[in-house]
């Protein structure tokens, strides 16, 4: 796929998700007390540059001139976060960027978009403890909010480093460990499967208004999927409660307002973050198909040719 193609979409597509008023998000309505849309805005820009050497990469890993094990994601990783640290002082895209860099990479070394997600796999499988060590560094930069401590290879523990590079951790075998409790990192895992999904049920969506179809399938994944970082912030049963009162919005026991209202009432204890960050990769996706924006009776619509 076109370099800069890839890189345009996977910059679209976040800035449109955050944009997006979802419940209990940040959007172009909502910030919170250390986080708001501006972070967002200066933060993705940022990632270009990085982004485009991400592609270069994996084209020439295509071409064999670079081994898989080569791509140094971890470095990637870290450099993003480093670059969207420089230009603003909150974390909101590390999530956002972990997902995206494996994919993007990928993508660039096929020409067929669900070809992509088998790339982003085998990169992830072929890394090394090196891209283990420099995604550590980039979490303790970024500082996400809920990270656990005391856990086997703690980010935060003097030892880490030590302890990966003595049982060569790469960042397959981290994702398998931290899976349980950080979504993005089970997307890897799984070759994308929940990232695609939602980007299967926006494609089924559209023409359609865009804040309307994005929330509607947003909807959707919180009453289905339980969201990590509420999990972490908040507890199992807080991110349970969430899911059963998405439920009840899709069942129309609940209205959207209603909704809203409950995910805003802690604050951002109920921000469903994870969630958001599947959702900006599969707007990328979206937008790296074709999609566009197009104003019908003052409102945006989401169209593909």
């Amino acid at each position: 796929m076109e370099r800069w193609e890839l890189v345009r979409a996977f910059l679209t597509g976040p800035l449109v998700e955050v944009a997006v008023p979802k419940p209990g998000n940040v959007s172009r309505k909502r910030d919170f007390k250390d986080l708001s849309l501006y972070n967002f805005l200066v933060s993705y820009p940022a990632l270009t540059g990085i982004y485009h050497e991400a592609t270069r990469r994996a084209e020439l890993i295509k071409s064999g001139l670079l081994k898989p094990s080569e791509a140094d994601i971890g470095e990637l990783i870290r450099r993003s976060v480093e670059a969207t640290k420089r230009v603003q002082d909150a974390n909101p895209d590390f999530g956002v960027i972990v997902l995206s860099i494996p994919l993007l990479m990928g993508l660039a070394m096929t020409r067929k978009i669900e070809e992509g997600r088998e790339k982003a796999k085998l990169l992830i499988e072929e890394s090394t403890v090196r891209d283990t060590m420099e995604l550590y560094r980039a979490i303790r930069k970024a500082n996400p909010k809920g990270i656990p401590s005391g856990v086997k290879y703690d980010v935060y523990s003097e030892n880490s480093f030590e302890e990966l590079f003595r049982d060569r951790i790469n960042l397959l075998q981290i994702a398998e460990i931290s899976s349980e409790r950080e979504l993005v990192f089970r997307e890897w895992v799984n070759g994308y499967r929940l990232t695609y999904e939602t980007f299967e049920k926006l494609t089924e969506k559209i023409p359609g208004p865009l804040e309307e179809t994005v929330v509607s399938v947003f909807i959707e994944l919180l009453a289905k999927t339980i969201d990590t970082l509420i999990m972490r912030k908040a507890g199992r049963e807080e991110a349970e409660l969430v899911r059963e009162k998405a439920k009840d919005v899709m069942e129309g026991r609940m209205s959207l307002e209603e909704f809203d209202g409950f995910m805003s009432e802690k604050d951002d204890l109920r921000n469903p973050g994870s969630l958001a960050d599947v959702m900006a990769v599969s707007l990328s996706l979206l937008f790296l198909t074709g999609a566009k924006v197009e104003m019908r009776n003052g409102s945006a619509w989401l169209t593909i040719p």
